[in-house]
């Protein structure tokens, strides 16, 4: 872990995280239970009619209204049942030139831009308008473009847990925020879901889902001082892309709404996991509910390590190590396992470098696995690997190899031969996909991705508990957890991190700055990625329920002092574990403070982890105060962020309400001084 940490400066991983406080707020547009979200999707064999309505357009019906499509240029507008009208859909920013003969079919119509030598259909499906193209040469289309219509107020973005972004604010249009810059790839890590959504005036709401993610970016822009999202697609017949589909949904505006249709699109196309079925097929899954995360060093990795945890009264806990020179021992991993904690390595197949001269364990591979089963580039040189070292490994290549050589189940046997329970492999459902250029292991981003679902499951079911870090929601179904998707990385924590004087380098060895050292955050970088007023639950509406969801591991909860108060109450508001780095000293100096905190969470995850997240809502008009919803009320969770006391809970603290409990449960984290 800490000798492949340098990784994570790579600018490919940057993504555009930005928190903003608005100038102005719009009252209590978001403060709509999630029930009537449920009904956003009709039945599986529902009959749509569609009717050509003259002059270019395609009108077919949709959940809550209408669309009409100009099939001249791709603009997509929506009556709703409740009158007016919405733009979902700008004109296309590629020039499709002149449109053919608009064809009827079931639900809906086709036509084409021979010009482009694209054709589309567009399809009532599920309440959803479904457009699909499929191209018969490369090319790019630059469509949807969202956000025009002059009502749109709020923007989601999945970017780590979630953001609500305010369109208007200048904050977040200003090129230090980096929202407007570079396009976020769709399919490979900058956002966690495919998916994107707006919040208009009136109580409506619209939702973008890409189902072909590979190959799509999603970028934003000012225009009139007013943040725009334009969708791109790039068909490529070498990377199997020419197939593009984009679904368009009206929602009732709340801020999660995206998330529940991104969620009610999962379940219907079967790719929704469930941590109920998990726990079934591995009740060692079980363990993870009620239990925070820590990565262990030095003396906190021992038998007597545990044993400390256990006095100081924490019932459950995930307990990760490096894979360096010193692994738990077996001792050790007995002590914790007996004290009913989870146990795993760190691992990645992903980087391999020369065995003679690899700086981690993790890089070392037998026989010719390196160089040959590196990642070729398309100008025929090897991708090169973390931090510059070595090269990325072609997960085709191991595929191919792995019936005969056994290199990946070797390696996760040897990891595991402590007694370990669990696993956390690197990199596998986060980092960049690859299209390999080598004729000896060729491969697509999306044969990739395929790969690398296939040898998580062999992990899962060897039996042991799988997390992975910032896990993007197509590896839901292989996943019991993730160290990274809770967080909404923002642009400038990559630049702070780089300042290893203020940040903290990688000595001493056993309790390396890097994870230990407190750090201040910048004030616009914490507004960006913490600031309660502009973070929403869109990961856990989609997957909660599914694995659970953690914050970045280099992230720890004392590496952030500042924002120790308001991450202890976002993750009792989402119902997610912290996560912890440990150490001999820091276990006496934080372990009571740790052990008061999951000893309050412990109880709200082991009724409510399995539950999915069925409503937010903002109580107050200047969003401090937010409650949610899990399952059918199991549990109800009310965060005060404000400065007075309001709804019952008092300023800076939570309340948490389990079902038949007579009295609600309260939290009121510390606050750091000043």
């Amino acid at each position: 872990m800490a000798q492949d940490y340098s990784r994570r400066m790579r600018s490919d991983f940057i993504t555009q995280g930005r928190t903003a406080a608005r100038a102005a707020l719009h009252g209590l547009a978001g403060a709509l239970a999630l029930a009537a979200l449920a009904g956003c999707t009709t039945a599986v064999g529902a009959e749509a009619s569609t009717d050509r309505t003259g002059g270019g357009e395609v009108s077919v019906p949709v959940r809550g209204g209408t669309a009409v499509i100009d099939t001249a240029t791709l603009a997509v507008r929506a009556h709703p049942k409740s009158g007016g009208e919405l733009e979902l859909s700008g004109p296309a920013a590629t020039d499709l030139g002149r449109p053919g003969p608009v064809t009827e079919i079931r639900g809906g119509a086709r036509w084409t831009y021979p010009a482009k030598e694209l054709t589309v259909t567009a399809v009532a499906e599920r309440g959803r308008l479904r457009v699909s193209m499929a191209a018969r040469r490369d090319g790019q289309v630059r469509w949807p473009v969202t956000g025009t219509d002059a009502s749109a107020s709020d923007l989601q973005l999945p970017r780590g847990e979630g953001l609500n972004i305010p369109v208007g604010d200048p904050f977040w249009a200003a090129p230090e925020r980096g929202l407007t810059g570079d396009p976020m790839d769709l399919g490979t890590g900058a956002l966690t879901m495919p998916m994107w959504g707006y919040t208009y005036g009136g109580g409506r709401g619209a939702s973008y889902l890409v189902p072909t993610d590979i190959g799509t970016s999603l970028g934003f822009a000012a225009e009139q001082g007013r943040l725009r999202g334009t969708a791109t697609h790039t068909f490529d017949r070498g990377e199997d892309t020419r197939s593009y589909t984009v679904t368009l949904a009206l929602t009732d505006g709340n801020p999660v709404a995206p998330a529940v249709d991104y969620r009610d699109w999962l379940s219907e196309h079967g790719r929704l996991g469930s941590l109920r079925d998990k726990i079934r097929a591995n009740p060692a899954d079980a363990r993870l509910l009620g239990a925070f995360h820590a990565y262990l060093w030095g003396d906190a990795r021992t038998p007597q390590g545990a044993e400390e945890l256990r006095k100081l009264g924490v019932s459950r806990m995930w307990l990760g190590y490096d894979a360096g020179n010193d692994p738990m021992s077996a001792p050790a991993v007995s002590a914790a396992k007996k004290n009913g904690y989870l146990v795993g390595p760190y691992d990645s197949f992903a980087n391999g470098q020369d065995p003679a001269t690899a700086d981690s364990p993790n890089s070392a591979w037998p026989g010719r696995v390196y160089p040959d089963y590196c990642v070729i580039d398309a100008k025929g040189k090897p991708e090169t690997g973390f931090g510059n070292r070595g090269c990325y490994l072609s997960s085709q290549a191991f595929e191919r190899a792995e019936p005969g050589s056994h290199y990946l189940a070797d390696r996760a046997r040897a990891m595991v031969a402590n007694g370990a329970d669990s696993y956390f492999l690197d990199v596998d459902a986060a980092g960049d996909l690859f299209r390999d250029h080598s004729r000896a292991h060729p491969m697509t981003k999306a044969q990739d991705r395929n790969n690398r679902l296939a040898r998580m499951k062999r992990l899962t079911d060897r039996g042991l508990v799988l997390g992975s870090e910032s896990a993007g929601a197509w590896s839901n179904q292989v996943l019991a957890f993730d160290h990274g998707s809770a967080t909404p990385v923002a642009g400038g924590l990559w630049t702070l991190e780089r300042n290893k004087e203020v940040w903290g380098g990688y000595a001493p060895e056993k309790a390396p700055k890097t994870f230990f050292k407190p750090v201040d955050l910048p004030a616009d970088l914490a507004r960006e990625m913490y600031d309660p007023r502009y973070r929403v639950p869109l990961y856990e509406t989609a997957l909660h329920g599914s694995l659970v969801n953690v914050e970045r591991w280099e992230l720890s909860y004392g590496k952030l002092p500042r924002q120790k108060q308001t991450r202890a109450m976002l993750a009792m508001l989402y119902n997610i574990p912290l996560n912890h780095v440990l150490d001999g000293p820091t276990l006496k100096q934080d372990g009571p403070e740790l052990a008061a905190l999951q000893k309050y969470f412990a109880p709200l995850h082991q009724k409510a982890g399995t539950e999915r997240l069925t409503s937010f809502r903002w109580l107050t008009a200047d969003r401090a105060v937010q409650r949610t919803v899990f399952g059918d009320g199991v549990l109800t969770v009310t965060a005060n962020f404000g400065s007075t006391a309001s709804h019952g809970v008092p300023a800076g603290c939570v309340n948490a309400e389990l079902k038949g409990e007579a009295e609600p449960r309260r939290l009121c984290p510390k606050k750091a001084a000043s």
